[in-house]
């Protein structure tokens, strides 16, 4: 999936009818694997990406510290009136997989443990809504990859380097571009989404609380769900982001590197360092 710009990834995806297509193609070529075993990878993903989100739904995911646990479940047995079934199933998916990282459960790095929940959050409950099969939600997890590999190489996935944005801000465009393929919309409305969640999380930094990735990061996930949700109805209904999507993830390597080391993953600033941060640090 070494795409290293999005330009490249659109000109072989509008030749092969999506970004997922492209990247499978693009892992075929590089490893020499057939296309079969290369789906079977994505729908390996798939299943742990599930047992995840199911784990975490039960309730009974608790970090070590106590911080984290039982919210994910909170929200999917609430009342989805005020948000609709799409958003607010997502926001639930994603806190669960949030919540089983948090409790040193096994969950799948898209793009990060920290961050894990996005994806899956979003694109697992969109496929569901679409009808999709396991090809199509492969192909969508596909596209989620090409585009978390394109920001790898323009500027990174990690929170040390380059704060939160780095990751969930990632995360928030890899499902976004996920959502719009599963959707049906074109590879240039998937890039559009992508741009939309990225730029919407620009600058975004990284201060957990005791420096353990619970709080905020576990919220984070879900509020990043709807993000991407937002940032995929918006390519579907036709907005264009100005900017290409290359130059945001470019744009969000030169935040990261602006960033001071207190809000870099150090607990040293944010919300790390507010009186009850402190304390509940100190208290764990």
């Amino acid at each position: 999936m070494a795409y290293s710009n999005f330009a490249d990834l659109i000109a072989d995806a509008e030749a092969s009818g999506s970004l997922g297509e492209a990247v499978v193609a693009r892992e075929c070529d590089e490893t020499g694997a057939s296309r079969d075993v290369v789906l079977a990878r994505f729908l390996d993903a798939i299943d742990v990406m599930e047992a995840s989100v199911a784990t975490g739904l039960r309730g009974d995911a608790r970090s070590r510290s106590g911080l984290v646990g039982g919210d994910a479940r909170r929200v999917a047995e609430a009342d989805h009136a005020f948000v609709g079934d799409t958003l607010a199933r997502s926001i639930a998916a994603a806190l669960a997989v949030a919540e089983v990282n948090a409790s040193m459960g096994r969950v799948v790095a898209a793009p990060t443990g920290g961050a894990s929940g996005v994806l899956p959050g979003v694109m697992l409950t969109v496929a569901e809504v679409m009808g999709a099969d396991r090809e199509r939600t492969a192909l969508a997890l596909a596209a989620a990859g090409g585009v978390g590999g394109v920001i790898a190489a323009k500027a990174s996935l990690s929170g040390a380097a380059s704060g939160c944005q780095a990751e969930i801000g990632a995360g928030a465009a890899m499902a976004a571009a996920a959502a719009v393929q599963l959707a049906g919309g074109t590879p240039k409305q998937s890039g559009h989404a992508a741009s939309l969640a990225l730029q919407g999380l620009l600058g975004l930094v990284c201060d957990p609380v005791g420096g353990l990735v619970e709080v905020p990061c576990v919220a984070r996930n879900a509020t990043a769900a709807g993000v991407a949700l937002a940032a995929a109805q918006m390519a579907l209904a036709g907005v264009e982001f100005p900017i290409p999507f290359d130059e945001v993830a470019s744009a969000m390597g030169s935040v990261g590197r602006s960033l001071p080391p207190s809000l870099r993953e150090t607990a040293l600033g944010g919300l790390a360092v507010t009186p009850t941060g402190k304390r509940l640090a100190a208290a764990r």
